[in-house]
């Protein structure tokens, strides 16, 4: 222990360490601490918890991390926990996210780990898979917040661990996730000074980190849009308002605004429309239909013309076929905006902890994150590590919110080794 503690001194105290230095010294908390994250992973992994639900998940979190030393708080934004490690000296507040959710994927993946577990989404039961790796996230978290706890007298500043619910969105009808926590002071008392985030990805090789300043993930919004029409016979079209044809007419005037109203060269901007429900027969034009779609844009002017094209488009063209349109557009998240003075502060923690030539400055990610309504509060940085087993090709493994998502146990250790890097160089910088 003792060994430790001079270690990690050495490390607080010095910051013309090089890679080899950094890995070999964190190397020592990291292996000590490794099995247990790995056992973590899989309990997590095998008792999967749909957003907002995440009982059984939380009450583990909680066991462990009293039986490390902390007095979790519980019930934070319905499922959260939130727990404070005080170190030995003043210093800043960082905070430490997770989030703690599965998604409504039946598990394809043959592990002897792999979930069987059930929900309800949406009014129907259905099988819960961690299809996106939260389950990782929880249990590096919780690594690093052991390995903190046991240097806690040489730290100086305060770490505040977040394990967030309902990162895949809340339950229809309900608040939750990110949104919910800042509303109800997770960053406060103590006021957190920066946040970290991180999110293991299955199509990037284990031992590599991925990362960029400003935004890295898409703002994101989703609509619903319902058309009313007249209903007629097939045969005779024109004695109806056929909504079918106005929304096959939207849809094509909807990809205008992306391609001929947005300046790309600024920044990319997507919209999708992914479901169209109307009509029960094939000779019957129906009375009305809905369909649903997703907006994701990096650029917050950019977001707001889109927005408002899409009622325009959906209202004019409803007009020039008498059909009736109504469209519903949600709040959705925030651009996940890495503050740039807070990336180039940290982008050398992060190089320490993988190597140089392991981190990757990528572009944007139309994906997107609720770790950005953080980020809206105080400076934040979010990144990306590897999950991809070496003997597998990144190009070809199955992605997430599959059923044959995977990613390896081994891809944690990078994670802690970086989380504890962040932390500390903060603190000290």
């Amino acid at each position: 222990m003792k060994k430790i503690l001079l270690t990690l001194t050495l490390i607080i105290g010095s910051f013309a360490l090089s890679a080899q230095q950094f890995d070999k010294q964190i190397e020592k908390l990291v292996a000590k601490t490794e099995k247990d994250v790995i056992e973590w992973r899989h309990w997590f992994h095998q008792n999967a918890e749909l957003s907002n639900r995440e009982f059984k998940t939380a009450e583990r979190i909680t066991s462990i991390l009293k039986e490390i030393g902390y007095e979790p708080q519980t019930g934070i934004a319905k499922t959260g926990v939130v727990a404070i490690l005080k170190g030995g000296k003043p210093g800043p507040v960082v905070g430490l996210r997770a989030d703690i959710d599965g998604l409504p994927v039946k598990e394809r993946v043959e592990l002897p780990w792999a979930s069987k577990q059930m929900g309800e989404y949406n009014g129907e039961q259905v099988p819960v898979m961690h299809a996106c790796g939260h389950d990782t996230h929880i249990s590096i978290l919780l690594g690093v917040a052991k390995m903190l706890w046991e240097i806690k007298d040489e730290i100086p500043g305060t770490v505040k661990f977040i394990f967030q619910p309902a990162e895949e969105g809340a339950p229809k009808g309900e608040e939750g996730g990110a949104k919910l926590m800042v509303k109800e002071g997770v960053l406060k008392n103590p006021d957190v000074d920066a946040i970290f985030g991180l999110h293991i990805n299955a199509q990037t090789p284990v031992g590599t980190l991925k990362v960029r300043p400003e935004g890295i993930m898409a703002a994101v919004n989703s609509m619903r849009i319902d058309i009313r029409g007249k209903q007629a016979h097939g045969s005779a079209p024109w004695d109806g308002i056929d909504p079918v044809v106005t929304a096959a007419q939207m849809i094509n005037n909807f990809q205008s605004i992306i391609s001929r109203n947005m300046q790309l060269t600024e920044a990319p901007a997507v919209l999708t429309i992914g479901a169209i429900h109307g009509g029960v027969r094939y000779n019957i034009i129906p009375e009305d239909l809905y369909m649903l779609g997703t907006i994701r844009t990096l650029d917050a002017d950019m977001r707001t013309q889109i927005l408002q094209r899409i009622r325009e488009v959906a209202q004019k063209t409803g007009e020039s076929n008498n059909a009736e349109v109504e469209v519903w557009i949600d709040e959705g998240y925030p651009v996940t905006y890495n503050e740039p003075s807070l990336y180039e502060k940290m982008l050398p923690s992060l190089k320490r902890a993988a190597g140089d030539e392991n981190v990757e400055i990528i572009k944007p990610i139309t994906g997107a994150e609720d770790f950005s309504f953080f980020q809206e509060q105080i400076p934040g940085l979010y990144f990306f590590v590897g999950g991809c087993p070496p003997d597998r090709d990144p190009k070809k493994v199955a992605g997430h919110h599959t059923p044959d998502f995977y990613v390896d146990d081994a891809g944690m250790k990078l994670g802690m080794k970086a989380m504890m890097g962040l932390t500390l160089d903060y603190m000290n910088n």
